[in-house]
């Protein structure tokens, strides 16, 4: 009774108790050494048939008084169940021909029938067909044998009841033996799921840093080309023009500042060595930012999806690994739409604050297949990593009156000399 009560349920105060207890009891039962759960019910099973048989009248026709060998035959059949489930074949073979014993010699049936069915269960429960329908042919001609030998009623309405019962008991247990197949099946594939996803979202991060550390390679080397660069300035002209010498010390200084916070941010995440062989680290691609957002776009239009830009705010120069983190953000969202609402349309949306960068990308497209992409997604799970790299944060769902919705919110760094020449 206890499996039929879920532990979800809310019951009323006036069977909270009973409600209970049934779950205590449930917990318990689960929790128990089968073996032992088993030896229990021989034992009872045992006392209960022998005080049912000491108890009832033996002066019926052709019963016989329950005496020492009577007690041997019903434990014989009784308390072989407390090993059911591991020899479930044997149990059975044992009680049905003890119990054929028992009733060839005229003793009351008593409960022993019940207790045989029981071992019938087992058997199809633990068992395939190919032994579990034989076992039952043989179980049903004991139980029809036994009540011809009581002589119960017509011999053709016993074998038929005797076969209707086993045929009842043998598809609860080739029922439950099936759904315990299907239900240890389904956590196989549960557990093999978990470590496929765990898997894919562990070597889509790794991939997403081995690219974040190729493009930054061009940032750090921009960054020191620069330097070079203006030092050769300031050494030159340190004496004859002081003010291009101050200058470029100061385009050093702002230089060698972005670039020390490029190193600090790629030695932060990247903590694991790249699973790549040598040679892709070769190939590296120039590292593209918001000036370029207009040919992103129109590749994207000439794909097949049209998409309006909006810019809110006074926009400004960024840091090149600023910019690299939108544009990468903004790719790969008009990337998803080319590939999962292609007949819809995007918008881009910048604003710019005064210490942040708001980058908005929605489509008004159907959400369905983007909503396994949120949890699961590769191309997510890169974005918010790329995100978290420069200090930022990403959101991304299904909106409510349709489409999906991409939200990017980065801390507004300035480039280096921007504010000096904007003056």
């Amino acid at each position: 009774m206890c499996d039929l009560i879920p532990s979800e349920w809310v019951f009323p105060r006036s069977v909270l108790p009973c409600a209970s207890v049934c779950r205590l009891v449930k917990r318990w039962y689960v929790n128990a050494n089968p073996l032992f759960l088993d030896t229990a019910l021989a034992v009872v099973a045992t006392a209960i048939t022998l005080g049912w048989a000491v108890s009832s009248d033996p002066h019926f026709d052709g019963l016989r008084q329950l005496d020492g060998l009577g007690v041997a035959l019903t434990c014989l059949v009784n308390l072989p169940l407390a090993v059911r489930r591991r020899a479930p074949i044997a149990v059975l073979v044992v009680s049905c021909l003890a119990a054929n014993v028992y009733f060839t010699l005229g003793y009351p049936a008593a409960l022993n029938q019940v207790m045989i069915l029981l071992a019938m269960y087992t058997v199809a429960m633990h068992r395939p067909p190919l032994w579990s329908v034989p076992s039952a042919a043989f179980t049903a001609g004991v139980f029809a044998y036994a009540q011809l030998i009581s002589q119960l009623g017509p011999a053709w309405l016993t074998v038929a009841q005797s076969v209707v019962l086993m045929a009842v008991v043998w598809l609860l247990g080739n029922s439950s033996r099936r759904l315990i197949a299907t239900n240890v099946l389904l956590a196989q594939l549960t557990t093999q799921q978990k470590r496929e996803q765990e898997h894919r979202a562990h070597r889509a991060v790794t991939e997403e840093r081995l690219r974040i550390a190729r493009e930054l390679h061009d940032v750090v080397a921009h960054h020191m080309s620069v330097i070079s660069v203006q030092a050769g300035v300031a050494r030159y002209v340190f004496e004859s023009d002081p003010a291009t010498a101050s200058a470029a010390v100061d385009t050093i200084a702002g230089t060698s500042r972005e670039a020390l916070e490029e190193m600090r941010r790629l030695l932060a995440v990247l903590r694991i060595p790249p699973d790549r062989p040598e040679d892709a680290l070769d190939a590296y691609d120039p590292a593209p930012g918001l000036d370029r957002m207009g040919d992103l776009l129109d590749r994207v239009r000439v794909a097949g999806v049209p998409v309006d830009l909006e810019v809110n705010g006074e926009a400004r120069p960024l840091a090149p690994g600023v910019e690299l983190c939108v544009y990468r953000v903004v790719q790969e969202s008009l990337t998803n739409v080319l590939k999962y609402a292609q007949d819809s349309r995007a918008t881009v949306e910048l604003t710019y604050r005064r210490d942040e960068l708001r980058v908005r990308v929605v489509n008004d497209g159907p959400p369905v297949s983007h909503d396994d992409r949120t949890n699961t997604g590769q191309g997510l799970a890169g974005m918010r990593e790329r995100a978290r790299l420069y200090g930022g944060r990403l959101t991304a769902g299904p909106r409510p009156e349709g489409g999906f919705e991409v939200v990017l919110v980065v801390p507004a760094v300035a480039a280096a000399g921007a504010t000096k020449e904007g003056q």
